[in-house]
């Protein structure tokens, strides 16, 4: 099983970004999906997750009013809009499945059995 990752690249701050995670082996239409991060030098972090109906969605304090995760079930899809970026939000971002039939939103990576290979987001200041 193989989540492909798009999306990424270097921006300055102020700009948006566009991260999409879709994958050809696996449903996601009955999962939670979520986005973490990896700075450098750091552990990795939650930043969202969006619930399987996309009804429900959480995000990290830091990204509050500035991201936006969304899915599309049909296209077995799900995005991250980023804008208004700042520099502090460089790192690898990675989208992840919670492989469990409409479990609740989590912030924990351990509930999350399926991840993405990572994309490099760099925001020059």
């Amino acid at each position: 099983v193989q989540l492909v990752e798009s999306g990424g690249g270097l921006v300055q701050a102020g700009d948006s970004l566009r991260l999409s995670c879709a994958a050809a082996t696996v449903i996601f239409k009955d999962y939670a999906m979520g986005w973490f991060r990896q700075a450098p030098g750091k552990e990795r972090e939650f930043v969202a997750a969006i619930s399987w109906n996309a009804i429900s969605t959480d995000y990290v304090d830091s990204v509050k009013g500035r991201f936006t995760i969304s899915r599309d079930n049909a296209k077995n899809a799900v995005y991250l809009q980023m804008n208004s970026l700042k520099p502090e939000d460089t790192a690898v971002y990675y989208c992840a499945v919670r492989p469990t039939n409409w479990a609740a939103l989590s912030r924990s990576m351990d509930d999350y059995g399926l991840w993405g290979q990572g994309n490099q987001v760099t925001v020059s200041s």
